[in-house]
């Protein structure tokens, strides 16, 4: 029975995605490289073609020659909300469910919407109109992915508050890089071709520092080709192989190194396109009634963080923490363990020293990989 159920449920899955619209996305390093432009001239031949492809959202950013492709393309209007006494536009999503054209345009994949909005963030709702059978065409910079920002938050000079998960980038058909030379942006910023007058100046003295575009652009360069890698083995049908993968990784009450350690699992699992967890033990030190209500919310933001990323939340109490890392190893399936490198004062290194090689001494019999994450 449990078999029937499974293969019940897989076939129910395979008819989902053959109904789901296809999801493209150009991706770029950042603000001005054409993301939009490109997405517009795609809308004028699909139109030319006799595809039925419609504006859902686009955003010129008073660029001239942008706000000159939109014309000839038809738009289908915003939906207009009041938030703190201000009249805004929002993407009209029921709208375009309604008109269910066969291709739509949506810019700024990682915008968040008015409170309000039917959903909380712009992604959510693209992967609604997907999930209805329409072809979605969007764009995102590469600083907005999630799992990035363990790399790069520390590296950009302006913080980047409007994140996407990976697994949405991951979920594309097609990404498409919009590349351009870094000296060539620049110059277009400082022709005023990107920004208006006033705020060149600014810009090229915060995001539009060169060695911060070259990191980007790296970064978009093998964000692509990881994708083009996954999307050619899942042709290939060797996507399922990499599928019996799972990790995990242990988190303690630090905000910012559990974050961290929790979008670097992120990321390495989705390259393996595996399933993964988040395991945090609370110890007695740590009861609901004695553990700080700062750590609290830490943990309850973290715990957030990890289901929107796609991971799975595992928590469990005891005093011997790495009795418990091994059972639940045991116990989800897990192929890799992800751990943080610890950063206790000296006298506790015996300490940490006794538990670390109790855990490697169990792991070694369950063969499991261990990653020591920075």
């Amino acid at each position: 029975m449990e078999g029937q159920r499974k293969s019940a449920e897989h076939f129910l899955e395979l008819i989902k995605q053959s109904r789901r619209g296809k999801f493209k996305i150009y991706l770029g390093m950042c603000a001005g490289v054409g993301k939009t432009y490109r997405m517009l001239q795609e809308a004028h031949n699909l139109l030319r073609n006799g595809i039925n492809v419609q504006i859902g959202y686009v955003e010129t950013h008073g660029r001239e020659d942008t706000a000159a492709l939109v014309q000839g393309l038809p738009i289908l209007p915003r939906k207009h909300m009041f938030y703190k006494g201000n009249g805004l536009e929002e993407l009209d999503v029921d709208l375009i469910l309604k008109n269910h054209p066969e291709v739509v345009i949506v810019d700024e994949l990682a915008h968040t919407n008015i409170p309000g909005s039917k959903n909380q963030k712009r992604y959510q709702d693209v992967m609604e109109l997907l999930d209805a059978g329409i072809t979605v065409i969007s764009a995102v910079n590469i600083q907005h992915l999630e799992g990035l920002q363990a790399e790069i938050g520390d590296m950009l000079s302006a913080v980047v508050r409007e994140r996407i998960p990976d697994r949405i980038l991951q979920a594309a058909d097609e990404v498409v890089f919009v590349d351009i030379a870094v000296a060539d942006l620049l110059d277009r910023l400082k022709e005023g071709k990107i920004y208006r007058e006033e705020k060149i100046e600014i810009a090229l003295r915060n995001f539009f520092q060169a060695d911060q575009l070259l990191l980007l652009r790296e970064l978009a360069l093998k964000e692509v080709a990881v994708h083009a890698i996954m999307k050619h083995e899942q042709r290939r049908g060797n996507g399922p192989k990499r599928k019996r993968e799972r990790f995990m990784v242990c988190i303690g009450t630090d905000e910012k190194k559990a974050k961290n350690l929790i979008r670097k699992t992120a990321r390495l699992a989705s390259y393996y396109q595996a399933s993964w967890f988040v395991l945090y033990v609370q110890t007695p030190k740590e009861a609901s009634d004695k553990i700080p209500l700062d750590k609290q919310r830490y943990l309850i933001n973290n715990f957030k963080l990890a289901t929107e990323l796609g991971g799975q939340v595992v928590q469990v109490k005891g005093r011997r923490v790495s009795d418990h890392i091994v059972d639940q190893v045991i116990r989800m399936g897990v192929t890799t363990l992800c751990v943080g490198r610890p950063k206790w004062p000296w006298f506790r290194v015996l300490w940490v020293m006794g538990n670390f090689k109790r855990l490697l001494h169990r792991l070694e019999k369950v063969q499991v990989d261990l990653i020591i994450l920075s």
